[in-house]
């Protein structure tokens, strides 16, 4: 069974920082990918990034390169999401997902505030 479990979450400073983990678990090897979505309240979800385990290929929107970096450790099962320069409209709840045998596997999710 596919599992994934988000952390690091809380109240950034404008300008600040946070990083976000996704421990994932089930699968026999690295081919899989993992990406980020995030929700804020009254806006509809928004991709934020995604990784590829095997080799650690990239991909995000223009909108968030230079500030989100997405990184992961294989040996821990880990994900990371680097968020920096944070923004008041970055706030909202961050989930990693992941799809694999037809079906989408989500976080619980964790939250991130940017207030000063």
């Amino acid at each position: 069974q596919v599992q994934l479990v988000e952390s690091g979450g809380g109240l950034g400073q404008p300008g600040g920082s946070l990083r976000l983990s996704c421990v994932v678990s089930g699968f026999t090897s690295d081919a899989y990918n993992i990406g980020w979505f995030r929700q804020a309240p009254g806006k509809e979800r928004e991709w934020v990034s995604c990784i590829r385990m095997r080799d650690g290929i990239t991909h995000q929107p223009d909108s968030l390169k230079g500030r989100f970096t997405i990184s992961r450790d294989n040996a821990k099962n880990t994900v990371y999401l680097q968020m920096n320069s944070l923004k008041p409209d970055d706030t909202a709840v961050y989930y990693c997902f992941t799809y694999t045998n037809g079906r989408m596997y989500w976080g619980q999710g964790t939250q991130v505030t940017v207030s000063s």
